[in-house]
């Protein structure tokens, strides 16, 4: 049998979902932000919350169909789900916003990507920011 040191949970949780009116406010009016095509990130770095808390957003105006709005919402809950692994847990949490910026119906692997390359920037920034 392997010995594996960490198990990784690949779920996604309602206290992992960014719900609250307040906290998303904030996030939006002083959160750091940065682009990876077709992505837009926002983090704000939290107390209230015991995990990373996220919230994905596509454009009514970029895609008028509610369908394709929720399809690329699923594909970014499901990359995000299994990257999330990347975070770290300690010393703070992390609210994270994706935004989906293109006018055009990627599929997963497009999104995956850039969400994965968020996450390890997201870190880097994270362990720099903490010594």
């Amino acid at each position: 049998m392997e010995e594996f040191d960490k198990i990784v949970r690949y779920t996604l949780k309602k206290a992992e979902r960014l719900s609250s009116k307040k906290d998303i406010q904030e996030l939006f009016n002083n959160g750091s932000s940065f682009y990876l095509y077709p992505l837009k990130v926002i983090t704000l770095p939290t107390t209230e919350a015991t995990a990373h808390q996220v919230l994905f957003s596509v454009p009514k105006r970029n895609f008028k169909r509610a369908v394709d709005r929720n399809l690329l919402k699923r594909r970014m809950r499901e990359a995000y789900r299994l990257h999330k692994h990347l975070l770290p847990t300690e010393p703070q949490v992390l609210n994270i916003a994706y935004i989906y910026t293109s006018k055009d119906l990627l599929d997963y692997a497009s999104i995956a990507k850039p969400i994965e390359q968020s996450l390890i920037r997201i870190k880097n920034y994270v362990a720099k920011n903490k010594k």
